[in-house]
């Protein structure tokens, strides 16, 4: 038998929790590792356990979905993120999917497609209505021209290069440090300074300004150009 799909639940309301957990119980194949009431404490199950799948409320105290998604972003775990919600505007499934949520499905939905969406998004792959698909390629090619009309790129170290060279082919910042000999830390804390001198929240934005502004020679990462300084 393959291992149970193992799932956090974040929400603030003990009843749908409970609610929840028998019905994903009542199915073979998934296993409830721990249950969050609040941002905080959903950051700090995530980065413990490391689940497979985390069933996260936008509204929540402290913050709610879209807060626990930045946090989490910063050092993204393995842990596939499905937005559960009563309701969700267009705006707000864009910034979601930009900070690394894979998955959107409302409270009201029908169980068959909860399943569904927990059984793709596992595989790899996005869950998302027509209409949020949509509104996210409107919002990617948006991005695309505002890098495009800018002036350029400020001045990068050689070691920020290589970290966004890095970051645009994949690596998560335990691979980063790794490659690199630093620490954890002080990737958390390069990847900070770049966010602020670019100008951009999270790794799908440095990715799209890294491509707009052709900071690496011939399309490739793995080489990028002198810093200005």
């Amino acid at each position: 038998m393959t291992n149970p799909i193992r799932i956090v639940i974040a929400d603030d309301h003990p009843i749908f929790r409970e609610g929840l957990r028998r019905l994903l119980q009542s199915e073979q194949g998934y296993e409830i590792v721990e249950e969050a009431v609040d941002t905080i404490m959903t950051v700090t199950l995530v980065r413990e356990h490391v689940p497979d799948v985390l069933l996260l409320d936008l509204f929540m105290p402290y913050g709610g979905g879209i807060a626990t998604l930045r946090d989490l972003a910063i050092d993204p775990p393995a842990t596939r993120i499905i937005l559960l919600t009563a309701a969700i505007e267009p705006g707000e499934i864009v910034t979601a999917v930009h900070l690394g949520a894979r998955g959107v499905i409302t409270k009201d939905a029908a169980t068959a497609l909860l399943f569904k969406c927990i059984e793709r998004v596992v595989a790899g792959e996005y869950w998302l209505g027509r209409a949020a698909v949509g509104d996210l390629l409107k919002a990617l090619v948006s991005a695309a021209a505002e890098g495009s009309r800018r002036a350029g790129p400020p001045p990068l170290t050689p070691r920020e290069l290589e970290i966004i060279a890095a970051v645009v082919e994949g690596a998560g910042n335990r691979q980063v440090a790794e490659r690199f000999g630093l620490s954890p830390q002080t990737v958390k804390n390069h990847l900070s300074n770049i966010f602020d001198k670019l100008g951009v929240s999270n790794r799908l934005e440095l990715a799209l300004y890294a491509v707009n502004h052709q900071l690496f020679r011939t399309g490739d990462p793995s080489h990028p150009p002198r810093s200005t300084r």
